[in-house]
């Protein structure tokens, strides 16, 4: 059995308790949080889980193999760096950490310590984006060409981070998950309407060297809720609708095909609209999933689905989106890239 103690009680918290409290090969020993009307929460749920006001007899806590960290973004590296030097195994709640400086720490450190540590982006356990990315592997959408996301809703404004922070990596871990290529750089523009410098609106651009673009639309401030994501390949398109409560994905049998007139110096275009296909998904609760991932990864010594390397590669396209919003929307170069050998060199390299 493997004795979890969990850090943060607070909006993600009890799902992770609730979760890890049925995962298999574990047992919640501890859960932290500062407030009391947490911890009484805490208690009215899980009478059998105690409550800690201080993370500090978690992480020291001899008996506790591995720590969950649900904190606000800006308390992950300096838990999860003591939590390491301790020993302990690591799953941090996305984005894995402020820069991609404190990234690379905690995965050096966590490699000397020969522990795991892993990032919870819950998404890539479920039935939709498992589905999505068995289509891709097996080429039934042809050469895939853009992914369009679009997470907008009223709300929750943060007071630490902006909206790409908060709602692109769900869509980010999906796209770097399901696209077996490496982007090269981003484009990103944010406004804020409040009177901080934290951005309530923003957007996103992912260049890839194949000339593949990947688009992503994030707002605190929309009437409506949606969370939609559409995937265009040259033979066939996929719409995925998490929102949906039963046809999540659907498979469009849609395409088109192009030829130049050199006479008329057109391009001529022929569109082609198919059937369309709703496969069947699993419905096992992601979190339980995910849970049972870093249990299972912790007893084998083996890499999880949502690793930290993966992790790793949200936190640097957040941190190059940050920067392209102070520059106006100029480009960022990513590390240790290659970058086309078209490119007009306008950029800022990071």
């Amino acid at each position: 059995m493997i004795n979890i103690g969990i850090i943060g009680y607070g909006y993600w918290g009890p799902n992770l308790v609730r979760n890890f409290f049925a995962a298999k090969d574990c047992c919640v020993k501890l859960v932290a949080d500062a407030r009391t009307e947490r911890l009484q929460q805490l208690g009215i749920a899980f009478p059998c889980i105690s409550g800690v006001r201080d993370a500090d007899n978690i992480i020291y806590n001899s008996d506790i193999d591995a720590v969950v960290i649900a904190t606000p973004v800006s308390t992950h590296f300096a838990l999860a760096r003591k939590a390491i030097a301790e020993g302990k195994h690591v799953l941090l709640e996305k984005p894995m950490a402020s820069s991609v400086e404190e990234a690379e720490m905690l995965i050096n450190l966590a490699e000397q310590k020969g522990v795991l540590l892993m990032v919870d982006h819950t998404f890539l356990y479920t039935g939709a984006v498992q589905k999505m990315k068995q289509l891709v592997e097996e080429h039934e959408l042809g050469n895939i060409k853009y992914l369009d996301s679009t997470r907008i809703n009223l709300g929750l404004f943060q007071s630490d981070i902006n909206v790409l922070w908060d709602l692109a990596p769900h869509d980010i871990s999906i796209l770097n998950y399901i696209v077996d290529e490496r982007p090269y750089s981003v484009n990103a523009t944010g406004i804020t309407h409040t009177n901080n410098s934290i951005e309530n609106i923003a957007y996103l651009t992912i260049n890839y060297p194949s000339g593949f673009i990947a688009h992503f639309n994030c707002s605190w401030t929309s009437p409506v809720k949606v969370r939609m994501m559409l995937i265009g390949g040259d033979q066939k398109m996929i719409l995925y609708n998490d929102l949906e409560p039963t046809e999540k994905v659907k498979v469009y049998d849609t395409g088109y095909s192009y030829s130049n007139d050199e006479e008329k110096k057109q391009v001529l275009v022929d569109y082609r609209t198919g059937d369309i296909h709703v496969p069947k998904l699993t419905t096992t609760e992601a979190l339980l999933g995910m849970a049972n991932d870093f249990i299972a990864c912790v007893q084998k010594k083996k890499q999880p689905v949502s690793s930290c390397q993966l992790g790793l590669d949200v936190v640097r396209i957040l941190e190059a989106s940050s920067k392209s919003i102070k520059h106006n929307g100029r480009e960022v170069i990513l590390e240790a890239t290659t970058v086309p050998a078209n490119h007009n060199g306008h950029e800022v390299l990071i």
